[in-house]
């Protein structure tokens, strides 16, 4: 979902950061929207591990990040579920533009499900809903190395939640590495791009939809792309025991 026209505007902004871990921790304009919208959604959340534990994180090129793949680069961003490794990731991701890439090139890309396993054969979908994938976390998270196995697609087969960081994602047999190559054929094929504008917020539903971003050439003069991001979950209880103090902040 794509919400347009919100008092965002870029006059009177200051300039975009351009250092790891930049987030919003005062009751500026967007990050009041953000939250307002994210409690009517379910309840915002983040994770300590990330960005300090903000809810309100900056989306923004940091020098000698561009390769990264990650927030903080501003190369071609590989499909994704956002913490697609983590039990606990969240139900939505928002992503708010305060501030346009220069050429205004760079997209958000998106993904669904829906559209997505349609278009895959039957051994591939076979393959997907198979325990025989693990998913890496981050450097930022420290969690070990996975040893977890999950199935990329679960749920109803004609509807299902989907589980993947392209990046991250490794096929522990010969048939699911085809499987990955496949879906990743698939998510292009089927992609949308948004080229997000201030006062534009997007709203990708993290349980059926992968989401990347196109390339662009930051500056860092002051003046880059610039958007504010917020997780959202529907179920805080689930999470509780890694909650201290029943707080928003997953360990």
């Amino acid at each position: 979902m794509i919400i347009r026209g919100l008092p965002v505007r870029e006059q009177g902004l200051p300039d975009t950061p351009s250092v790891p871990g930049s987030v919003q921790r005062t009751a500026t304009v967007s990050a009041a929207l953000l939250i307002m919208i994210a409690a009517g959604l379910g309840d915002p959340s983040a994770f300590l591990s990330e960005k300090s534990g903000s809810l309100v994180q900056d989306v923004v090129p940091v020098p000698g990040k561009e390769k990264f793949q990650g927030n903080a680069g501003s190369v071609l961003l590989e499909w994704h579920n956002e913490n697609a490794f983590h039990a606990h990731r969240p139900d939505y991701v928002m992503l708010l533009c305060l501030r346009a890439d220069h050429e205004k090139i760079s997209g958000l890309r998106t993904a669904c499900a829906r559209q997505v396993v349609p278009v895959l054969g039957d051994a591939a979908r076979e393959a997907l809903f198979a325990d025989e994938f693990v998913t890496a976390a981050p450097p930022s998270f420290d969690v070990g190395e996975s040893t977890v196995h999950h199935a990329v697609l679960t749920g109803a087969p004609e509807d299902p939640d989907i589980q993947v960081d392209l990046a991250a994602t490794t096929g522990q047999t010969a048939r699911a590495q085809k499987a990955l190559q496949e879906l990743r054929t698939a998510f292009e094929q089927t992609a949308l791009v948004h080229r997000l504008q201030p006062g534009e917020l997007a709203i990708v539903d993290n349980r059926i939809t992968v989401h990347g971003r196109t390339e662009f050439r930051p500056r860092y003069d002051g003046r880059d792309r610039w958007l504010q991001r917020t997780f959202v979950t529907n179920d805080l209880r689930r999470s509780r025991h890694q909650r201290p103090a029943d707080g928003y902040v997953l360990k």
